[in-house]
């Protein structure tokens, strides 16, 4: 086969990408390792930028998100038992953000992408990526058991941490930063009612917990956890316990429900600066990781692809190449503000294993700074609810 731009992984950023490009009039295919049903159905958190869902209504596809997502104008702070509500709307004009899972983002984008023709082949696994420092570059997969080739004019692997796309580039080439914290996250799906109208983000001397939700009948609770835990280590009495503990408010009771899906995801921080090498671009969790404490990944990987949509439209239609020649450094600008967004909301409101007094209660004093700070409250308020795009 031959397309202009061939994208590996159909996820957040590349099937946005892949919907970005064809308002432009670029035709782009998808190889995606994963069958559809396991695209669809893998469980991931999703909280959107307002921004986000502004420029999804606008591509035609926000039906589905207004009709069932969860619209919230604020959160909740929590130290030990006191709770503070961050008033997110009043705060930044009026922007919200919207609950609503990424498997149902990728369903609509998926559904969307479909019905407009466009092609993305399922089960197909890129085994090697060749030329990418010349003009025709080329994906070679397997489908089927059959091998096959994909020639195109640019590469974007926006394949997750774990693909081939950045390993395609020399590590010489590659500049990498990382940081892998010292804790994770035990998620759990449960069927039981809403227990607060908003997410609950919890720092407690045990650890931290979120409270975060679904639909009005499937809530997602988050703890803090080691991040080697075995989730058998975790029965439903023990995970029950440990959230009443650490979200415990006076006059309040958490809603406790059937626990119907539970993983243990470790913590880490990472950044992969060169962002291009040749005609090969990365996006999304190919480029960057950040720990899912400011509910940033997705978004971050829809960043990056309309900056790279722009400035591929405007090298195939205007022949101008500023725009892919600088496509890393503008993305960056970005990623390391969300990064550092993420970072500090990761360390404030966690517990670290190797934290003294001290540290205790500077982190106390932090989070009880944002609680009574307007000022405090207006700056995490406006990374919240996302940065200008």
């Amino acid at each position: 086969m031959r397309t202009t731009i061939g994208i590996i992984g159909a996820g957040p950023a590349g099937l946005f990408l892949a919907h970005l490009l064809h308002r432009a009039g670029i035709a782009s295919v998808i190889l995606e390792a994963r069958s559809r049903e396991a695209v669809e159905q893998t469980i991931r958190a999703g909280m959107l930028e307002h921004w986000v869902v502004e420029r999804m209504r606008a591509m035609g596809l926000g039906a589905r998100l207004d009709a069932e997502a969860h619209f919230h104008g604020g959160i909740t702070l929590q130290s030990g038992t006191e709770r503070a509500h961050l008033d997110i709307a009043g705060l930044t004009g009026g922007k919200r953000v919207t609950i609503y899972a990424q498997h149902e983002v990728l369903k609509d984008l998926i559904a969307a992408r479909l019905a407009d023709g466009g092609e993305i082949r399922f089960d197909a696994t890129v085994t090697r990526i060749e030329g990418i420092e010349s003009d025709r570059p080329a994906l070679h997969y397997g489908e089927g058991g059959v091998a096959r080739r994909l020639d195109c004019d640019f590469v974007v692997a926006a394949d997750g941490f774990h693909g081939p796309g950045r390993q395609a580039i020399p590590a010489a080439a590659r500049r990498e930063y990382s940081r892998r914290w010292p804790f994770g996250w035990l998620g759990i799906l449960c069927h039981a009612p809403l227990s607060w109208p908003e997410l609950i983000y919890a720092s407690h001397a045990d650890g931290f917990a979120l409270l975060t939700t679904r639909s009005d009948s499937v809530q997602r609770l988050y703890l803090q956890c080691g991040p080697d835990d075995d989730v058998a280590a975790w029965p439903d009495a023990r995970i029950w316990d440990a959230l009443h503990r650490r979200l415990a408010s006076p006059g309040w009771q958490l809603a406790e429900g059937a626990i119907f899906a539970k993983t243990v995801v470790p913590l880490r921080s990472f950044v992969c600066e060169t962002m291009r090498h040749g005609r090969l671009f990365l996006a999304g969790d190919a480029a960057h990781i950040v720990p899912p404490t400011g509910a940033k990944g997705l978004n971050l990987a829809v960043a990056d692809v309309v900056v790279l949509a722009r400035a591929l439209e405007a090298f195939l239609h205007h022949n101008r190449s500023d725009g892919i020649e600088s496509y890393a450094a503008r993305a960056l600008e970005r990623v390391w503000k969300v990064a550092r967004f993420s970072w500090w909301m990761t360390a404030m409101l966690h517990r670290s294993p190797s934290e003294d007094a001290f540290d205790a209660r500077i982190r106390a004093a932090e989070l009880a700074h944002v609680m009574e700070s307007r000022p405090a409250q207006a700056a995490l308020a406006e990374n919240y609810a996302g940065l200008p795009m």
